[in-house]
């Protein structure tokens, strides 16, 4: 799960329509994956959520793409994804996974620890973050139609 130092966890904030579609994510992965379900979920909980809009610039959400660094030394930059898209070779982190969890709705400038798959605790920093294609994630795509 991911905390600060002390068991507090820093502030995030989340747009309403990443909130929504990772609300729906985690409650259908619950049976199959319960531990990363629930992690997700607390993150869920936590977050002061605003309109799409409203969003600042430096705030993780999915399909950001982000430089962070960690207490062991790596540099990364990876873009945050749905489990469909994950590709690690590729630097696309999905949701579901533990630093996935941990890297939603934080700012740059923040810090979390996370908890990896064998039990690890790490600290990870938020250097930068970037939109990409961000906006045409989050609107809704239009149906294909064939002819």
């Amino acid at each position: 799960m991911a905390t600060t130092t002390g068991g507090r966890k820093p502030a995030i904030t989340m747009t309403r329509s990443d909130h929504e579609r990772l609300s729906r994510l985690a409650d259908s992965r619950a049976v199959r994956d319960p531990d990363l379900s629930e992690n997700l979920l607390a993150e869920l909980d936590r977050a002061r959520v605003v309109e799409d809009r409203r969003i600042a610039s430096n705030v993780v959400r999915m399909g950001s793409t982000l430089r962070f660094t960690t207490d062991a030394g790596e540099d990364r930059t990876v873009t945050l994804v749905f489990p469909g898209e994950a590709d690690i070779a590729m630097g696309k982190v999905s949701v579901l996974t533990p630093i996935g969890a941990a890297l939603i709705g934080l700012s740059a400038s923040q810090s979390i620890d996370w908890t990896s798959r064998d039990g690890r605790v790490h600290r990870l920093t938020v250097e930068h973050v970037e939109q990409n294609d961000v906006e045409r994630l989050s609107r809704p795509q239009p149906e294909l139609r064939t002819a």
